[in-house]
């Protein structure tokens, strides 16, 4: 018993003994300043807006290439860098942007399909991005009719 008491009162004089050097003086000024400024740098951040997220083509014959462009504008306050654009399928290749895209500047994304599949196709565009969300979805659909086959398209 005696030398838990002892043990606890030795630990306890430690304790205050340590804590007794003030915390503020230990901080440099230059770390302060350098950490301003990488949290002040984080702030700005890209937005990628586009003027639509989903392209119809209608009605197309199977095996007919088609294209569209996906046109954004940078709406935040930092270059947007486009990391990776990927599809759903082969069948979609998206071709981004290679260079950054400054704040207040457009960007195009190129999309070419190559009409693959029967009936009404939907296909997803992710693109990969510096921005806060990290990505963006886009969509491309039409609807395919057979080669050779009498025009149909969707029921309206």
């Amino acid at each position: 018993m005696k030398r838990a008491i002892v043990s606890l009162s030795l630990l306890s004089i430690m304790a205050f003994v340590s804590c007794k050097e003030n915390a503020s003086s230990k901080v440099k000024t230059d770390n302060v300043a350098v950490a301003a400024e990488r949290d002040e740098a984080s702030k700005q951040v890209p937005v990628m807006e586009f003027e639509k997220a989903e392209h119809d083509f209608g009605t197309i014959e199977q095996g007919t290439p088609q294209e569209t462009v996906f046109i954004f504008t940078n709406t935040g306050n930092a270059p947007l860098i486009i990391t990776n654009a990927t599809s759903s399928c082969g069948c979609t290749v998206p071709n981004p942007p290679k260079e950054p895209i400054a704040p207040g500047e457009k960007g195009e994304l190129l999309v070419k399909f190559n009409g693959s599949g029967q009936n009404q196709v939907t296909k997803t565009i992710t693109v990969t991005a510096n921005t806060a969300k990290g990505s963006e979805l886009l969509r491309i659909k039409a609807f395919v009719n057979p080669k050779g086959a009498a025009p149909v398209g969707p029921v309206k």
